[in-house]
């Protein structure tokens, strides 16, 4: 009998579609992977936009979905029930720990502040040796370029240190995201 507890998948995207169809498609192609490999998802748990796409994505594979969403987003993100577990939290804080601590892996899609702030916290939490969990920056048709640039200066200007960026891996593209996941997580 095989006791060993699937492996989960954090992804941390945004709640509206963007402007180009190459962040949905991304959005859904992660999703896909995801439950391809027979992964759980661990997401926000919103209907919309790229959270929602992800998640049918992983949803129409069988793949098991973990949505954790605080009180006040319920309304925005349009909160998607139909899933296996579905956590309301009182507040972000309790959101980002229930995420880190279900989560083997993390990955970065496209999205705004609130995608941005996750993840940046994850990164901060990796620095500090709280976690030592893969995570990748899914930089869809350069999506995440400035913010690569703005890491770069922030070592150039030595307020990172370099070795940091080994924190994180950069994909372009969905085949390279899915074979450097399995090889973190093998």
């Amino acid at each position: 009998m095989n006791l060993q507890r699937k492996k989960s998948i954090c992804v941390y995207c945004a709640h509206r579609n963007g402007i180009k169809s190459s962040y949905l498609k991304a959005a859904g192609d992660t999703g896909n992977m995801i439950a391809r490999h027979n992964m759980r998802l661990v997401y926000g748990a919103g209907d919309v936009g790229l959270m929602g796409e992800v998640a049918n994505s992983a949803q129409s594979g069988k793949a098991e979905i973990l949505g954790v969403i605080p009180e006040h987003l319920l309304q925005l993100e349009i909160g998607k029930q139909d899933i296996d577990s579905f956590i309301i939290t009182e507040n972000m804080h309790e959101r980002k720990k229930i995420m880190l601590l279900n989560s083997d892996a993390f990955i970065l899609l496209p999205g705004g502040f609130g995608s941005l702030e996750e993840f940046f916290e994850l990164i901060t939490w990796r620095q500090l040796g709280l976690h030592t969990k893969p995570c990748f920056i899914f930089n869809v048709e350069g999506y995440w370029d400035p913010l690569l640039k703005l890491i770069e200066n922030q070592i150039s200007e030595g307020f990172v240190l370099s070795n940091n960026t080994k924190f994180f891996t950069v994909v372009d593209k969905i085949e390279d995201l899915e074979e450097k996941l399995i090889q973190a997580l093998s």
